[in-house]
Parts: C-alpha cells; structure tokens; sequence
C-alpha cells in the first residue's frame, strides 16, 4: 500500500500548510541564486518539530524553481568521505535534467543538495569507536567546508538546532536560518488538507472526525495523514465510531520506544522488562521488528544476524499456534528482541522515523474484501452442504462461470440473495453486475438450478 504521507507531498511551497513567514524566508534566499553573483550565504538551515513540513518544503522549493534536487537522509552514510563524494561534486560541478539537458547555473540551472535530518551526524568522540565507514565521523566539517565553496544552494534539515550547531558553530555565519513552528499551521487549513486527501481517495470522511484528527496531530501533519489512512483503510464512509481504529496508534509511541531500545542497547534484562511493559502481542511485536530493523541495521553482516534471530523467533511462534502451547511465546520474544540487539557488532548513531508494520496496513486495507468472500463462502457451504475449506477450493470456477455466462449469475444471485457488493466482487464488472442485479437475462435457454434444499433429520 502506497503511503499517504509520500503520495500527497506537496510540489510547490503554495500546496505546504502554514508557515507563510518562513516559506518568504526560503522564496528570497532561492531568489538570490538567479543572479551571476553568488549569495553571501549559501546554506539554508530549517528545522522545527517532525512532521510540519520541513522537508516537504525544500523538495517544493526545488519543484518551483526547476532545480534538481539531491537528498541524502539519516539512512545514508554521512561521513566525511561520502559527504565530499556526493554532495561536494554536486555542490561544485553544473547539472543535467532528468532528460539529459545541460542545466548551467549561468542560466539558473541549479542543484539543491538536502541533507535531511543534519542534526543526528555522529562527531567522534573520546572513547567512540570509529572503525570502519559507517559512523558520521566527520560529517560536520565536511558540510562547514562545502558551503565555504559551494557554486550550488544547499539546505540542512534539523529537529534541534542546538544539536546541529553544537560543534558546527561557523554553521551559523554560513546560513540563512529559519524556523517552522507548529504553532503557526492552523486547525482549518489541516482540516482542509485532510478533506482534499479524502476526496482524492474517494472517501467520505465525516467532519468531526476531521476535526478530532487535525487537533489529535498537534501540527505534525505527518502524523495526522497517517491517522486518516488508518481510519479510512477498506472504507467509503468514516464516521466517529471508526476511531476507534486509532486506539492501537496511541499505543505507537510505546513500541517505538522499546524499538529504539532494542536497536541501541544491548541490555537484554532491560529489553525484557521493556517489553513486558508494553504488553504486545508477540505476532504483532515481530511486524515491527522485522519492518524497521532495515533502517538501523546498515552492515549487511548485521542486518543478517538480526534476521536469523527473527527467522528463529517465527519458527516458535508458529508452534506455538499449531500445538497451543504459548508457553513457546516467551522463546520467541527472547529472540526477536535481546537477540536482534545482540546481533549487531556497532553502534549505528542514525535516528530513523520508524514504520507502521505495512503488512498490517494491507490487511486492512483488504478486511472488507475478505469479509465479503467469506460471506459468499459461506452462502455456498449452506446450500451445497459442502464444507468452507472445499467451497474455497472450487470458489474461483464459480467467479469464472458466473462472468461466463449471465443468466446463471442471475440464478445464483436469486438463491444465494447476493448483495450488490458480493455480486461485484463475484464478477469484477459494473457493467454487468448492474445487469445481473436488474435480472437482465439474455435470449437463452434459463438453466435451472434447484433451490436451496433444507437437510432434515433422518431420525
């Protein structure tokens, strides 16, 4: 399922909520890179809370003045190595388009170079070890002398500004800096925003559940999309008693936290007590694991390791369903939590935003379909006396003659008393499940089907 949040990012700084001073802010700094002569500085910093739009903003900036856009986030590598080698080429060299045009800055052919969530680089420190290429080391002198020499505008990302200048002090003399502030994005424009996702869905959120939601959110926009996705997976109606599917949201922050405690630590008695706060349901709890470990784990060895202990905790919790013995849950947790923090040989100093489990979202996004095969399962099982399990094993050459042949779909429709939506899904044509539902039979001979026959005790 394609997430929300990706698919309605804002193309033009107009389409970002709120912000306006600082959406001015970053509009005149790109304006001063039309000229020949350079700005004086030549980096942006934005930073604000996550989730108000701040990367959304700098990939818009990039859409509305035609500049190509590089990012590098906290997935990449950012050392000082691979900093000079992607962002310090862009930074000097000219640019090409997607189609292969030449896009010289004398023209204002311009390259944006992000770099996303600047403030969470690793900076060595006493006692740190830095073998190998995946810590940050020395990221943040790599950017102070990329911007002394950039020919191309560059933007840093950040939650906390202190953070980032910490160690980085000329940071402030060679950026513009701005501030996106959640104060500032109003209750109506989110509620707006919402509305015109739901639209665009073909869904019918109620009002106040819009509402609820662009207040929930306390201005991370982010959040509040995802919540509207939630809510509105396998539905063309949202009411107020649809929330309720948000209890398990309010519950995220917590499995975040014992997410980032397995991936940082490797304290396996403070994990556990972790996770018995947490109360999870271990076949939920390794969803999670196994969706966002690929974020901290970047060592192939590691990423390895760390699967082989979920491989091994998914053997148990699969006897454990088949023999009722949950006893076998705690082995299964042991392994998905201490032995994936005891997977990894390093430290990964990155701070990924983790994910919702998507093969969670997908089932559902699905629930309404599967409830209705199950439905018209079951309407078969009653009249042909024929169990569920060998209706589902003849269920698809049902679908297949009932789009065959019409007057047999009517028939069927009239003894099984299909609704409209078990009809459509029998036949996946609106065309024609509007003509089987008005009996418009064709010049046939009617096959006749025996009607439902009631079984009567023998005794």
């Amino acid at each position: 399922m394609i997430d929300w949040t990706e698919k309605y990012r804002p193309r033009t700084l107009d389409e970002v909520i709120g912000n306006d001073q600082a959406k001015d802010m970053l509009r005149r700094w790109a304006d001063e890179w039309k000229g020949k002569k350079l700005p004086e500085k030549r980096g942006m910093i934005i930073y604000g809370r996550p989730g108000i739009g701040k990367t959304s903003s700098a990939l818009a900036l990039a859409n509305e003045y035609g500049w190509v856009a590089i990012e590098m986030n906290a997935s990449d590598v950012r050392n000082a190595e691979n900093i000079k080698k992607i962002a310090g080429s862009g930074a000097i060299n000219e640019t090409f388009s997607d189609s292969g045009e030449y896009l010289g800055s004398s023209g204002g052919g311009r390259k944006l170079i992000i770099l996303d969530e600047a403030d969470n680089l690793y900076e060595r420190r006493s006692g740190d070890d830095t073998s190998g290429d995946l810590l940050d080391k020395g990221g943040k002198k790599a950017i102070i002398e990329i911007l002394r020499s950039t020919r191309q505008p560059i933007i840093l990302i950040a939650n906390d500004l202190r953070e980032l200048l910490r160690g980085g002090e000329p940071l402030k003399d060679l950026c513009e800096i701005v501030r996106f502030d959640e104060r500032k994005i109003r209750i109506g424009e989110i509620v707006n925003y919402l509305r015109k996702i739901a639209r665009s869905e073909g869904v019918n959120v109620d009002n106040d559940v819009l509402t609820y939601l662009a207040e929930r959110c306390k201005g991370d926009i982010r959040s509040a999309i995802r919540d509207l996705q939630v809510v509105s997976a396998g539905r063309k109606n949202v009411g107020k008693e649809d929330l309720k599917a948000l209890s398990y949201r309010d519950r995220e922050q917590n499995v975040f936290d014992v997410l980032r405690e397995i991936f940082k630590t490797r304290n396996i008695a403070s994990i556990s007590r972790s996770v018995r706060d947490l109360d999870e349901d271990p076949e939920n709890l390794i969803l999670w694991v196994s969706e966002n470990v690929p974020y901290e784990y970047l060592d192939a060895i590691d990423l390895s390791n760390a699967y082989d202990m979920l491989s091994r905790a998914d053997v148990f919790l699969g006897r454990a369903r088949r023999t009722r013995s949950f006893a076998l849950w705690r082995y299964a947790q042991d392994l998905m939590t201490g032995g994936v923090a005891t997977a990894k040989k390093r430290f990964y100093p990155i701070q990924p935003r983790y994910s919702f489990p998507s093969w969670l979202i997908e089932m559902k996004a699905s629930k309404e379909r599967r409830d209705i095969r199950a439905n018209i399962i079951e309407k078969i099982s009653r009249l042909t006396h024929c169990s569920k399990k060998k209706v589902n094993e003849f269920f698809d050459q049902i679908c297949k003659m009932m789009r065959s042949d019409e007057d047999l779909a009517i028939r069927l429709r009239e003894v099984l008393e299909l609704s409209r939506e078990e009809v459509l899904y029998l036949v996946e044509d609106e065309e024609i499940a509007n003509r089987i539902l008005k009996g418009e039979r064709r010049d046939r001979l009617h096959r006749k089907i025996p009607k439902r026959v009631e079984q009567k005790s023998l005794f």
